[in-house]
């Protein structure tokens, strides 16, 4: 139980870090953000759990095929937020976009003989 109550404070510290920083030098903070620190945390989290490097190995394989289809809620979600002005919608379409496309990649991968 501490082990995770120590892995909340610190991933949350990051994301309250981030959201914050974002106010006052959003360059910086878009950095930070774009960077996978989330994955590398958990990969940390679950190694010093398991000390299992294959099951990190098939965690990473796995996450770079499901980083490709959110990558287009990036652009969708800015576009829209200019051209209709909301946040909400912004953020619900640029969402049910990489769901549809998380379906578009599970189907492309079964059929390509991809096994995660």
């Amino acid at each position: 139980m501490q082990l995770f109550l120590l892995k909340a404070l610190i991933s949350g510290f990051i994301v309250a870090g981030v959201s914050t920083l974002a106010r006052h030098n959003n360059l910086l903070a878009s950095i930070i953000h774009s960077l996978p620190l989330i994955s590398l945390l958990t990969f940390v989290w679950l190694y010093l759990e398991t000390r299992d490097a294959e099951l990190i190995g098939r965690h990473a394989y796995g996450t770079f095929w499901f980083v490709l289809p959110t990558l287009p809620m990036f652009l969708l979600m800015p576009w829209l937020n200019r051209t209709t002005g909301g946040f909400w919608q912004g953020l619900g379409a640029g969402a049910a976009l990489s769901i549809a496309l998380y379906i578009v990649t599970m189907a492309l991968l079964k059929a390509g003989g991809v096994d995660l």
